[in-house]
């Protein structure tokens, strides 16, 4: 299936590793004009020649640190410098620490803010421009399953990515009709992070791999392919929505 995303220009946070990646090859491997960004020059270095000896796609590696408000802007700027425009904004990046609610200070909801929530309020508000400016644009946010779904000790995540989707839903009617934006919450997929709370949290980790009603973990590929989805032509009557990529591993009905 062609997705008509060919010479789409994307930016796509956290590409380094894990969903960020998948997610950057994929549309790269669909045609678009990809910018990727993380923070680890090394990491994102290696990122860049694997998705362009894969792919032959067009692509932009931007150093960066979106919990700072000025690289936000640089990077959206360095982007739309590069390839003349922005179609696609995918927002994506680790996650604060575990940690259960009497254990963190100020300075711990202050980190899982910027990272978190301020970290898409300001890319967001940065490619605005640029999208109404083609007159077309598509916004992913990625989340996880735990902020609709909650799990004892992940706080700082669920009470930030609450946030994503509460601005996401309201952006969903303020941007339109040129604009679409929505939020994947993925469930257990096998990266970097969830071995990192796998080797933190074993026992209920493994309780919930039990619980997946397809039996296995998702690929990160399988989130890409959500992503590409929904950025493309094909998906472009859906927005304001909170999609889970679990497995089936979410209990609610809606």
């Amino acid at each position: 299936m062609d997705l008509g995303l060919e010479g789409k220009v994307a930016i796509v946070n956290g590409a380094s590793q894990g969903i960020g990646f998948a997610i950057a090859r994929t549309l790269a491997d669909e045609g678009a004009r990809v910018a990727i960004s993380a923070r680890r020059e090394p990491a994102l270095g290696a990122a860049y020649e694997d998705i362009a000896r894969t792919t032959g796609g067009e692509l932009l590696a931007i150093q960066g640190d979106i919990r700072r408000a000025e690289d936000c802007e640089r990077i959206v700027g360095e982007a739309v410098a590069h390839f003349g425009g922005l179609d696609i904004l995918v927002n994506n990046d680790g996650a604060p620490p575990l940690g259960f609610f009497t254990e963190l200070d100020d300075d711990a909801w202050r980190r899982a803010v910027d990272r978190n929530l301020m970290s898409v309020v300001r890319c967001i508000r940065a490619a605005v421009p640029h999208m109404k400016a083609r007159g077309a644009g598509s916004i992913v946010n990625i989340t996880a399953l735990s902020a609709i779904q909650p799990i004892a000790g992940f706080g700082l995540s669920v009470a930030t990515w609450a946030g994503v989707i509460g601005l996401a839903k309201t952006l969903s009617r303020e941007l339109a009709p040129e604009i679409t934006i929505n939020t994947l919450a993925p469930g257990l997929i096998d990266t970097p992070r969830l071995r990192l709370v796998a080797e933190q949290s074993a026992d209920e980790m493994n309780e919930l791999i039990r619980d997946i009603p397809l039996g296995r973990l998702g690929d990160a590929e399988e989130v890409a392919a959500a992503v590409a989805f929904l950025t493309s032509p094909r998906g472009r009557y859906i927005t304001g929505t909170t999609l889970a990529v679990d497995g089936g591993l979410s209990r609610a009905t809606l």
